[in-house]
């Protein structure tokens, strides 16, 4: 037993010593002390003769220190002792770095004459070659390799390689090949490709891998490739085109329909209302399902009251009673009650009345999740009313039930928002500062803009003076008081001339004339931001909201400018893919 136990130490102590010793030579290689790594790494290969990856480490720090000689020498001691054919990817590449070509090829040549005579040599020596970034002798590794063996399949490694070296119609062709033939391949490699899906540089990429869709489904008539398509056109935001595609397979395909209702989630998060209300419209038409009816008609509701005005109002209060009339007031549609409730409070100002439609709905059989979304809206409706504290307990307990779920994440933004319009600005902060890193991006974008709202303007103004006058006149916002919001913030451009918060209360007055239709009023405002605070951090939305009220109005000699200075001088700014997209599409691009 004592032997046992003085073994298994040893063999212990033995282990920690050599992970120690393998630490310290790793550290002295980052630290490019490669003379000292050497002779660590020469200690632990003879303590392990055939551990290849010291042996590497001990002929890299050779050539670090131009060493040539010590390194080909010790690549043809261990090619003769293991016979390992990728060391003569080693050899030639010893001589490639002394730049001696010649050599250097002669080798590489030796190499794939190796696979040539046995085709298993392909998987080392290609790998190698990989790892020197030896592209085109990679490829050419990997061709020689599937000629001679059927079985083999590397369209993955040379689609990548492919990529590398810059030729992104091989690399295209390799990775559709790929996705068709190994469908669990798909997802990595769209991955892949999102990568190149860019509208600036590489627009010639996203031609091409459009263009190569295209053939394939004019070729083969396969649904595979019609889905393919519309992946492609969500990732360009182009929402109407992918549902032409999914329109295509569902008729061939009718189970596809989940994928339609799908888009027309993402169509609405994007604020593409054109392609949300064709979308929703053909979901309404070819559906039995009671629960799609009702989200459907929930959706078209709300675009329609975001672009409602009060001469609206009558007739909308009308469809949305019609629409519970047919489905009933049931847990079914507590999508459209929330909606109604949310609707007279904010737009027909009767809190009352949307309070007594939310208390009657909690009052249903509803589960844990549909709770919290109801208090939610009761909250926002208590918000209302100004009663702060209120809103904050039902905010506050749907925060500490949703342990830190997207709807946790919300209530806990709100809570923020709610000290932000009380004036509890610190307290506000450090809510937000934990925010800043939320999982759901526009949470986080949200929690962002106010912490630096409120930094910003603390750091000019100590006594937040400014700062209060605009967090009320955000809340009049909030209530959807426009006119009054509207006073209140002209009336801090006169009173904060040439403060920290005059562009961003530009932005704010900006907004609310384009929500009020006053077109010339909003780019007057924006235009005061571009001209006169080149360097603030919402110069990226001065920028984008001129653009597209421009674009929208038709004048596109306007538009184009604007966008192309976002997309030149604003790459980190949210708006950017979509303003490469409109650019695109003002400057005339051809579509295939």
């Amino acid at each position: 037993m004592k032997k046992t136990l003085a073994l298994l130490f040893f063999l212990v102590f033995t282990l920690f010593a050599s992970a120690q010793s393998e630490q310290l030579a790793l550290n002295y290689m980052d630290r490019g002390e490669f003379e000292k790594a050497q002779i660590a790494y020469e200690e632990l290969l003879k303590s392990q003769p055939s551990n290849f990856n010291y042996f590497q480490k001990i002929v890299a720090c050779y050539q670090q220190l131009q060493q040539f000689d010590k390194a080909n020498k010790a690549i043809e001691d261990r090619l003769d002792k293991y016979k390992q054919s990728s060391l003569l990817v080693e050899l030639g590449y010893n001589f490639q770095l002394q730049k001696n070509t010649d050599k250097a090829k002669k080798y590489y040549e030796q190499a794939l004459d190796k696979i040539r005579k046995n085709p298993n040599e392909v998987f080392s020596i290609a790998s190698t070659f990989e790892q020197k970034a030896i592209i085109d002798y990679a490829l050419q590794a990997y061709q020689i390799g599937v000629t001679l063996e059927q079985k083999f399949d590397f369209n993955f490694q040379m689609a990548l390689l492919y990529g590398q070296k810059g030729d992104t119609d091989n690399m295209i062709e390799m990775f559709l090949t790929e996705s068709y033939k190994v469908p669990q391949n798909l997802i990595p490699i769209q991955n892949q490709f999102t990568r190149f899906l860019t509208e600036d540089s590489k627009e010639n990429f996203n031609e091409s891998l459009k263009k190569a869709l295209l053939i394939r489904i004019q070729k083969t008539q396969d649904i595979f490739w019609n889905d393919y398509l519309s992946w492609f056109y969500v990732q360009m935001k182009e929402y109407g085109k992918a549902f032409i595609q999914q329109k295509a397979i569902y008729k061939r395909n009718p189970e596809s329909f989940a994928n339609i209702v799908n888009l027309g989630q993402l169509a609405i998060e994007e604020n593409d209302e054109e392609a949300a209300k064709e979308i929703l419209g053909f979901v309404l038409e070819n559906t039995q399902d009671l629960d799609l009816k009702i989200q459907s008609n929930t959706y078209l509701m709300e675009m329609k009251i975001k672009k409602a005005t009060p001469q609206d109002y009558p007739a909308i209060r009308q469809e949305l009673d019609l629409l519970l009339k047919q489905f009933g007031e049931s847990p079914f549609t507590l999508s459209l009650l929330k909606l109604k409730a949310h609707f007279i409070t904010f737009n027909l100002k009767d809190s009352e009345a949307g309070k007594t439609i939310l208390k009657n709905v909690l009052g249903m059989s509803i589960n844990r999740n549909q709770i919290a979304e109801v208090k939610m809206e009761l909250a926002d409706i208590l918000l209302f009313e100004e009663k702060f504290n209120q809103a904050l307990i039902y905010y506050s307990q749907i925060e500490s039930d949703g342990n830190n779920s997207p709807i946790g994440q919300e209530a806990n933004l709100k809570i923020a928002k709610t000290s932000y319009y009380k004036g509890d600005f610190k307290w506000a902060n450090h809510q937000l500062e934990v925010l800043k890193s939320a999982s759901t991006q526009l949470i986080a974008n949200d929690a962002l803009d106010l912490f630096l709202l409120i930094s910003d303007n603390t750091v000019e103004d100590s006594t937040q003076v400014a700062l209060k006058k605009f967090s009320h006149a955000d809340f009049l916002l909030f209530q959807d008081k426009k006119q009054d919001a509207l006073a209140a913030f002209q009336a801090i451009l006169k009173e904060n001339k040439d403060d920290a918060i005059e562009p961003v209360t530009l932005l704010r007055i900006g907004k609310i004339y384009e929500s009020l239709g006053d077109t010339v009023s909003a780019l007057a405002n924006y235009k005061q931001i571009l001209d006169n605070f080149k360097e603030c951090i919402y110069i990226d939305e001065a920028l984008f909201y001129s653009a597209e009220i421009y674009s929208n109005t038709n004048e596109i000699d306007k538009a184009q400018p604007l966008y192309e200075e976002l997309i030149t001088k604003h790459e980190d700014s949210i708006y950017y893919v979509t303003a490469q997209k409109k650019y695109r599409k003002l400057r005339g691009d051809k579509e295939i």
